[in-house]
């Protein structure tokens, strides 16, 4: 049989009434003992199971264990409470030698009396499990093969007739990993069976007894009765006894499955229940203490050795992602350590993820190498991270937790993201394809049976059921959620290291700023007096002796006369440069259509050609948030650039738009002009920096300059662009008050 899920059964414990049974306190046990519960100090009787009575010939009385209780009352009072039951010693009842076991529970002690086996000495389980299976164990390379050994091992010593070790995944499913089995029993190698088999309280009970024997899966239960005599003791923990009566369901499951008796040792794994050995037999089949003892001890051997290849396994992944790691952030150190520096090198950041796919969202910005969904899915799955994590989340069924996005993931069902900072959506994020998962359980995970007066009734078919699975991915290891952890950390320490230097270094440029702007303005305003001087002297020596003067010497004076009216211009360009570094802001909001049409007027007045150019301007203009002085003079600055640039052009055409986006608010000026070349960009912005012979066009070369300055100081960013011969456009934006927006230059 077959069919196909999206994610798997449905929960089964939720509704399960098998989930709330009372199985800690059932009121009976299992007929091959006999139960006695007593104080701590061991002298007044609690409660009694009922099968004493045929033990005895007669009622069981309260005096009946006196002077065994009194001899066995120090090992009583030694118990540890919570511990497991612990072998005290054997005891003759009417002629029977009985093995008792003792375990104790807040007040109470439970005495668990069984038939006492032959002592086999040197020849006892435990003793072939130090000699043979223990370096079976150790020269096994991986965990399949320690569960192979285990479960052949298993099935010697108990004499069973099928035994399976399986393994629970995160929501309590098993797999069978190794099975051992005599003819006539059906094969479960590689099958799953579902949580509901053993509900989260029954798994909560093997995390505490690490092994639970039902000899016969008929049994009729033995009630225990308080000592009083009036009422069967439905409120006595029995939750540690070996004889602790299981539920009905469950030995309705067994004879189900064809099980008359059944076995399972628990397989704890750093605490936790990481599997079971499960043990079957078509008949009825009893294990004296001594065997089950060393069942236990091979459990707890199989533990360890889980355990250490698990680590082994883990540590040794975890230095491949460590390299990995150490090779991503050595190659950022060098860089300028800028998050999208990790999609330089996309086989790393793949590799560390084990993932097709990894992109890197920093606000309404993303970098994606491999494959992802597209740059809109990214941002808004970067504002879905932001309300899920601080530093990391992971899954492998994405479409079912993020349902939102099924139809724009581009196949991609797993997710591993860390987050980068609290205060901005910064996350680096890696992406798995869906892989179709066929799973074959034992039985159809999704019947339920349920009887005429609404009990619950296990499934009463085992054969293999398949399943198709979709929507998931491979599930991401602990080893690669620790190596995830490490980067961000690793990054976040190296971001705020560069950030400190870059501090470090925007303080030193802060200082040496201030003394050029003194200096600048120092040198500028001592410069102004003597150019004029030189002007000055120079017309007056035309005035006066120009009729001494041969034409050779009245062109030299009128070259100096030149010379220094041009220098008292890029003079008085210099202080008011160095004047927009000192001056205070006064913001305010600035009506922008209205300057950049009196700008326009401004240029049509003092442009005798004024008609060849075709202005073009988007109103209505944003509103700007700046200095009304300063914008002025950045805008006046990008105005008459266009125009002193496109003067040759038949028409000349200046474009003026306004922008509004996550950036903030500005102007973008285009002309159709002389042009230049991308890679001197850099130089636009500098002073005294020109792309053009100032033959060609007149100028100081520190317009440009300017402009950078005054949005700078407003907190906003420049930007331009051109192509020889075909035009340039330059534009800035503006925050909006209260706003932070870093300073850049961008191309």
């Amino acid at each position: 049989m077959s069919g196909t899920a999206a994610a798997g059964p449905p929960a089964p414990e939720e509704g399960d009434a098998c989930a709330n049974e009372p199985i800690r306190v059932p009121g009976a046990i299992q007929p091959h003992g006999w139960l006695l519960t007593v104080s701590v100090d061991g002298r007044q009787v609690i409660a009694w199971s009922d099968n004493w009575a045929s033990l005895l010939q007669g009622p069981l009385k309260a005096g009946a264990f006196a002077t065994v209780l009194r001899e066995w009352r120090t090992d009583l009072l030694r118990l540890i409470d919570g511990e497991g039951p612990q072998s005290i010693g054997v005891t003759d009842v009417c002629g029977q030698r009985l093995h008792v076991t003792a375990h104790r529970l807040g007040p109470c002690v439970h005495l668990e009396f069984e038939v006492d086996a032959v002592d086999l000495g040197a020849r006892a389980p435990i003793y072939r499990l130090a000699r043979h299976v223990v370096p079976l164990m150790q020269r096994s390379d991986s965990v399949a093969s320690v569960c192979r050994v285990v479960a052949s091992e298993m099935k010697r010593l108990t004499g069973f007739g099928r035994c399976l070790i399986y393994r629970f995944d995160a929501e309590g499913h098993g797999e069978v990993l190794a099975q051992t089995l005599d003819d006539g029993y059906d094969s479960y190698d590689g099958h799953h069976f579902p949580a509901g088999d053993i509900p989260a309280q029954a798994r909560a009970l093997y995390r505490l007894n690490h092994l639970r024997l039902i000899p016969d899966a008929h049994y009729q239960p033995v009630p225990v009765r308080y000592a009083d005599g009036q009422h069967t003791a439905l409120t006595l923990d029995l939750s540690q006894a070996q004889l602790r009566s299981v539920s009905p369901v469950h030995l309705e499951y067994m004879r189900n499955m064809g099980t008359a008796a059944s076995m399972s040792v628990s397989i704890i794994v750093r605490g936790d229940l990481w599997g079971l050995v499960s043990c079957h037999d078509h008949s009825p089949r009893h294990l004296p203490y001594q065997t089950r003892m060393a069942c236990e001890h091979l459990g707890q051997l199989m533990s360890l050795q889980i355990e250490a290849k698990e680590e082994n396994e883990q540590v040794t992944e975890q230095l491949r992602l460590r390299q990995l790691t150490l090779a991503m952030v050595g190659r950022m150190a060098d860089s300028d350590a800028t998050l999208q520096r990790l999609v330089d090198e996309p086989a790393t950041l793949l590799r560390l993820g084990r993932a097709v796919g990894a992109a890197v969202i920093l606000n309404d910005h993303c970098w994606s190498v491999g494959d992802t969904p597209d740059a809109k899915t990214l941002r808004q799955l970067g504002e879905w991270l932001a309300h899920r994590i601080e530093e990391v989340t992971h899954t492998d069924r994405l479409p079912q937790v993020a349902p939102d996005f099924v139809d724009r993931l581009a196949g991609s069902a797993g997710l591993l993201a860390i987050s980068i900072s609290k205060l901005h959506r910064h996350y680096v994020v890696w992406f798995r394809p869906e892989i179709v998962q066929t799973i074959t359980w034992a039985g159809d995970p999704r019947k339920e049976a349920v009887g005429e007066t609404g009990q619950l009734h296990p499934r009463r078919s085992f054969a293999s059921w398949v399943e198709h699975v979709r929507g998931r991915s491979a599930p991401w290891t602990p080893a690669e959620v620790h190596a995830a952890l490490e980067l961000r950390h690793a990054l976040i320490d190296l971001v705020l290291r560069r950030a400190e230097e870059m501090a470090e270094v925007a303080a030193e440029l802060g200082r040496v700023n201030k003394e050029l702007e003194a200096f600048s303005y120092t040198v500028s305003h001592d410069l102004r007096a003597p150019m004029r001087h030189i002007a000055g002297f120079v017309d007056l020596v035309l005035e006066m002796d120009s009729g001494g003067l041969t034409d050779r010497s009245k062109r030299y004076l009128n070259h100096v006369k030149e010379a220094s009216a041009h220098a008292g211009l890029l003079v008085d360009a210099l202080l008011e440069f160095s004047r927009m570094g000192r001056a205070a802001l006064k913001c305010g909001w600035v009506n922008a259509d209205q300057l950049v049409n009196d700008l326009i007027a401004e240029q049509s007045s003092v442009d005798a050609d004024n008609e060849r150019i075709e202005w073009r301007v988007a109103h209505p203009l944003p509103r700007l948030w700046a200095d009304p002085v300063l914008i002025q003079i950045a805008l006046r600055n990008l105005i008459g650039n266009a125009v002193k640039y496109s003067r040759d052009r038949r028409p000349a055409r200046i474009d003026i738009d306004g922008i509004d986006d996550h950036r903030g608010t500005g102007l973008s000026i285009a002309d159709n002009g002389v042009g230049f070349q991308m890679k001197y960009v850099g130089k636009l912005f500098g002073v005294f920096q020109r792309l053009h012979r100032a033959e060609a066009f007149e100028g100081t070369g520190i317009g440009l300059a300017s402009v950078r300055r005054i949005v700078e100081r407003h907190g906003g960013a420049v930007e331009a662009f051109g192509e020889p011969d075909r035009g340039a456009r330059f534009s800035f934006t503006l925050p909006l008050p209260g706003e932070a927006v870093p300073s850049q230059i961008s191309p």
